[in-house]
């Protein structure tokens, strides 16, 4: 299966991003898109709402459901399933891309912050793969995929943010054990990460600017290897931790220069990302 025609895609966190690109990249295949997010309202530093990514993915030729969501309520999660389920008559893939970041270490992370990270990143992860799990075993090759990191228990990766290290290795969890659990549904679990920093607004706003913006790559990398999987059988990858560019590699692409966001720059002069 080369193609998401005609697929219903589940995306927490697609009104900007990563979570979007995915979403614009299986709207022109001809995707439903249900957009899952809580951004009904413009935000003052975040663009983009549930609705304005709603019309980009209808621009682009898909169809979309706009459903406000807050992951870590677990009524809000159910009522955006039903309304999918309404809407597109099932689920065929559930994208957990909804996360929350904070680089602080252990004293200077308000247990507050704490609580909405691993609310958001492996509760919510959790939350909307069980409420759409009984809809992915009705479908023809359903697939859950995770934006989280490659599970690696170095303290090196703790030490800096041990908050956010968890939250986030909370969702890579959550893929060890449902791929396993799930193999005889034959629902694929695997996750997907950036070999690069990705130009969000997450890393424009709290990691570096402009500077580490420049140096980034666009989240259409992201979104052309989500592709890449999520039109592979289900029953034949599953249990993976991705990275992006060694997934298109994999596919056949060997010229990365135009997710550059700095255009002529090296591979080589990239930020790697963190978790790598």
């Amino acid at each position: 299966m080369s193609t998401l025609k005609g697929k219903t895609l589940f995306i927490t966190g697609a009104s900007r991003g990563i979570g979007k690109a995915i979403a614009l990249r299986a709207a022109k295949d001809g995707a439903n898109v249900v957009v899952a997010a809580k951004t009904a309202d413009p935000h003052p530093k975040l663009p983009g709402t549930i609705y304005t990514a709603k019309e980009e993915i209808e621009a682009a030729g898909g169809k979309a459901l706009a459903c406000i969501v807050d992951v870590r309520f677990e009524e809000q999660i159910q009522e955006a399933v039903k309304q999918t389920v309404a809407t597109f008559g099932g689920i065929d893939i559930l994208v957990n891309n909804a996360s929350a970041i904070s680089l602080t270490g252990t004293l200077e992370t308000p247990l507050k912050r704490f609580d909405l990270m691993h609310g958001i990143n492996t509760r919510g992860t959790f939350a909307c793969s069980q409420a759409c799990i009984p809809h992915l075993e009705k479908a023809e090759n359903p697939h859950i995929l995770n934006i989280s990191p490659p599970l690696n228990m170095e303290a090196k990766w703790f030490a800096p943010h041990v908050a956010y290290t968890m939250a986030k290795f909370g969702m890579s969890l959550c893929v060890l054990g449902m791929a396993e659990e799930l193999k005889s549904k034959k629902i694929a679990v695997n996750a997907l990460w950036p070999k690069t920093v990705i130009a969000t607004a997450a890393v424009q706003n709290l990691l570096g600017g402009d500077a580490t913006v420049r140096g980034s790559r666009s989240p259409d990398i992201m979104a052309d290897a989500a592709h890449a999987i999520l039109t592979r059988k289900s029953s034949e990858l599953t249990g993976n931790f991705c990275v992006d560019e060694q997934v298109l590699r994999e596919a056949g692409v060997t010229d990365f220069s135009a997710y550059a966001m700095t255009p002529g720059m090296k591979d080589s002069d990239l930020i790697p990302d963190y978790f790598l």
